[in-house]
């Protein structure tokens, strides 16, 4: 069986699988990621050719002063938009990572300066908890950084003035032939999420937000399960809500 033969199997068997009166509703989403993708497609070109002079000015900043934090920030997160859309691009299909040998407690604190911010125009208290002994793991630095903004985000905006978040991790020993694990908990104490949501919360398009995509925590989840890892969510309403993230961790 091809390829395409057996996801053609697959999609089947998940629409037999579906209550018929949501089959129109489970259709129509498909619809819209099949549109997606011819619109990411045309916005990748126009995204990519926008960045052409920004990355163009931001290395001819730092051929001057190396040492310009600012501009060395501004190309990082140029590389970072530039990942984001072909992450975009590949989103219906098997991605491409640029693995290599991270610190995750580096990865993370730039994820944290990246929405400090908005932390601050809320007044949101940040509590950091890095008591991981070994950090060192195997990513791509742009997806593992997006999949935390993503989940920073997602914790600011359930946050309310005055509010607080807390990012920790922790190192999980190997056991039962299981490998050790280092363990990313984020963690706000806002409007929490109703049941209801919960059992939809990585369904791509569905959102409770005004503005929101509903594309932030599939992608996310997508991300960490590429790195052989995995997220779970835990919340009660008006308990603020809880993420976990698994990754393998390096000896």
């Amino acid at each position: 069986m091809t390829g395409s033969e057996s996801q053609k199997t697959c999609l089947h068997e998940r629409l037999l699988a579906v209550p018929p009166d949501q089959i129109e509703e489970r259709l129509a989403q498909l619809d819209r990621l099949a549109t997606l993708g011819t619109l990411a497609a045309a916005m990748a070109h126009e995204i990519r050719n926008a960045l052409v002079p920004g990355k163009t000015l931001v290395g001819l900043l730092l051929e001057k002063q190396p040492e310009d934090e600012l501009a060395g920030m501004v190309r990082r997160e140029i590389g970072r938009i530039d990942a984001i859309v072909t992450r975009m691009l590949k989103f219906s299909g098997s991605a491409q990572l640029n693995l290599s040998e991270l610190r995750l407690h580096e990865v993370l604190e730039h994820s944290l300066r990246l929405i400090q911010a908005q932390l601050e125009g809320k007044y949101i208290s940040l509590h950091r908890s890095f008591q991981a002994a070994a950090d060192r793991v195997r990513g791509d630095e742009y997806q593992l950084q997006q999949a935390f903004v993503n989940l920073l985000m997602n914790a600011l905006e359930a946050t309310g003035y005055n509010g607080t978040i807390a990012v920790a991790t922790e190192t999980l020993a190997a056991s039962d032939g299981a490998p050790a694990r280092l363990q990313v908990t984020i963690r706000d104490n806002g409007s929490g999420i109703a049941p209801e949501v919960m059992s939809r919360l990585f369904e791509p398009f569905f959102t409770t937000k005004p503005q929101g995509t509903g594309l932030g925590l599939p992608i996310t989840r997508r991300i960490i399960r590429e790195h052989h890892g995995d997220l779970s969510v835990e919340s009660q309403p008006g308990q603020g809500a809880t993420y976990h993230i698994f990754l393998p961790v390096l000896s």
